[in-house]
């Protein structure tokens, strides 16, 4: 099988996943285990062969300890007048999942206390389960229509809403239209 794609920040997902791995001293099964993936899935993400859903890397990133921000990599090198406080387009660091939505990160790393993301999702995709974690998230959608579900609530959001819950409530969400939907989220403390 040939990698997904030849774009450095996506290639290096499986390399950080794997360093990371070796690092915490655990071999894929110790890992699958943990995160309650196949360990022939891991593998292929490690290899670059498919993309992580959403829920997936949440998984793998609990497993190792850390956040999903701590897999976001760009061969981008900030001006240094600009680094720690600006992140130029140019410079946005990023990660593919599965389905082909993408998040890009607008807050310089490390940041302590918030994340902000770029969230686009290709019609009809969706993260395929809910999930949860400690703090707080908020949203407005900058284009396209965004279903949002929170515990048993369901929302169906237009180009302009925003949204905002507590994340330790089971949470998912997806594009029902068929145009790509854009969120902006804001997440505090940094779990992604």
């Amino acid at each position: 099988m040939e990698p997904l794609t030849d774009e450095p920040q996506q290639l290096f997902l499986g390399t950080r996943i794997r360093g990371l791995r070796k690092a915490c001293g655990m071999t894929l099964t110790d890992l699958a285990q943990a995160s309650e993936l196949t360990a022939g899935y891991l593998s292929q993400l490690e290899r670059n062969l498919a993309y992580p859903s959403i829920a997936a890397l949440f998984n793998i990133a609990r497993s190792l300890g850390v956040t999903i921000q701590w897999f976001f990599a760009s061969e981008s090198i900030p001006a240094p007048a600009d680094d720690g406080y600006v992140v130029r387009k140019g410079n946005r660091q990023s990660i593919h999942y599965e389905d082909g939505i993408v998040d890009q990160l607008l807050t310089p790393l490390p940041n302590h206390q918030l994340e902000m993301l770029h969230s686009c999702f290709p019609p009809g995709t969706y993260s395929q389960q809910s999930y949860s974690h400690e703090g707080e998230e908020a949203g407005y959608v900058l284009s396209g229509q965004f279903e949002l579900w929170v515990g048993e609530q369901h929302f169906l959001l237009d180009e302009g809403d925003s949204f905002s819950f507590a994340s330790r409530e089971p949470h998912r969400y997806g594009n029902p239209g068929k145009v790509d939907t854009t969120v902006i989220w804001v997440i505090t403390p940094p779990t992604f």
